[in-house]
């Protein structure tokens, strides 16, 4: 369990916290609050604890207020809380607000007339509802994904009381770590707390994720599933990709990949959304695309070549069919690519490509020709046009899209 920072601060009765450097960083997620009592914190923390120094055990001065920063920043510590006003820090020195605000370390300065333990009671309280509200999103999310429920009406007053509005059109995305290679390169101890760290930290930047994201819920599913509830948008392809992006540098060496459903209208179709991200899950996978992600509209061929387990075949496939269109000596190499890409989904209509392209139709008409000139093919074959649209949806999934 945990509150971000940012939360804890606008806890009632905690108005008089005040944050003095690191409010970049509010978002940080706070497990449990610690009392330093000792000169140093590094060997008494774990990481995710919003540590208060009173100064009335240990003296605190500059030096060891910057030493607390340091240590605080390396092992992980969600914040640090001085208490100033009294009788043993007076105020925070200038250059350990510098330090922290450098460090991009949360510091929050608590007047001591504001009770130690009113403060540790309104967090610790607030950690506990927090529990039992994320435990009740999850069993409502998890019975409504599963379509184990008694009745989908308890089900929605149940969500409605939560103030989960689940009865909008969302598409579901379903993630999963991949364990290849962890526990064959590390002992068993260490690869078991890699895991188990890692996806905490996965989940950490889902929930972080959804709360900057408007219409944007995450659950966790029994066992090592992730699942994003997220509406339509116009751009959400790339919006996901992003996220992937994002998640990679929390998964270390760890692999990750995402399924994405069709629209899902309210959530008693949650249960058939979730069945369609479990299978472009299992072809994301498989096939490594290099966003990550595999949509379920676009399932039905490349679930035929899930099944092919050389990879290279695949690969030879595409060159053979459009690798001639890359131009790599050009500014734009993959030009005739897009054209390719458009002329097909407009069922080759030269005159909505174009539009489609922002191309004069007369550039349109020139690249077509080139395109028969480099590949030897005629558009007007539905053999070539089929051969086409299978390699121009395997090439959008590689790392030549995204690197032009």
């Amino acid at each position: 369990m945990s509150l971000a920072l940012e939360e804890i601060l606008h806890l009632p009765g905690l108005e008089d916290m005040a944050v003095r450097a690191g409010g970049r960083n509010l978002q940080r997620r706070v497990r449990w609050p610690y009392v330093a009592e000792n000169e140093g914190i590094a060997e008494w923390v774990m990481g995710g604890e919003l540590v208060f120094v009173t100064g009335i055990n240990h003296p605190r001065g500059e030096a060891n207020l910057l030493s607390l920063v340091e240590d605080g920043e390396a092992v992980g510590i969600a914040g640090l809380v001085i208490l100033t006003g009294g009788t043993f820090i007076q105020q925070i020195p200038p250059a350990v607000i510098a330090r922290a605000e450098q460090l991009g370390l949360p510091l929050i300065e608590q007047p001591y007339a504001l009770k130690m333990v009113v403060v540790t009671h309104l967090i610790g309280t607030a950690l506990v509802q927090m529990a039992q509200v994320r435990r009740s999103r999850h069993d409502i999310l998890g019975q409504l994904l599963t379509g184990d429920y008694p009745s989908l009406a308890i089900a929605r007053q149940r969500a409605a009381h939560l103030q989960l509005a689940l009865d909008e059109p969302r598409r579901l995305v379903a993630l999963r770590l991949s364990l290849d290679g962890l526990f064959e390169h590390h002992d068993p101890a260490q690869a078991e707390r890699l895991w188990q760290a890692t996806q905490q930290a996965l989940e950490d930047h889902l929930e972080a994720w959804c709360r900057a994201t408007p219409g944007a819920v995450t659950a966790q599913l029994p066992g090592d599933l992730f699942v994003l509830l997220v509406p339509e948008a116009a751009d959400l392809r790339a919006v996901l990709a992003e996220l992937h992006r994002q998640l990679l540098g929390v998964a270390g060496e760890m692999s990750l990949s995402m399924g994405l459903s069709t629209l899902a209208e309210d959530c008693a179709h949650y249960r058939q959304a979730l069945n369609e991200a479990r299978q472009a899950l299992e072809v994301a996978q498989h096939l490594r695309p290099a966003s990550g992600l595999c949509d379920f509209s676009e399932l039905g061929v490349l679930r035929l070549l899930q099944g092919i387990s050389d990879r290279s075949l695949i690969d030879t496939f595409v060159s053979q069919t459009v690798g001639a269109l890359i131009e790599t000596g050009r500014k734009h190499p993959h030009a005739l690519l897009h054209t390719l890409d458009a002329l097909l989904s407009e069922n080759g209509n030269a005159l909505k490509a174009a539009q489609r392209l922002g191309l004069h139709r007369n550039t349109l008409n020139q690249r077509m020709q080139r395109i028969e000139h480099l590949s030897g093919q005629s558009l007007d074959d539905p053999l070539f046009r089929m051969n086409a649209a299978v390699a121009m949806l395997i090439w959008r999934m590689t790392e030549a899209q995204g690197k032009e």
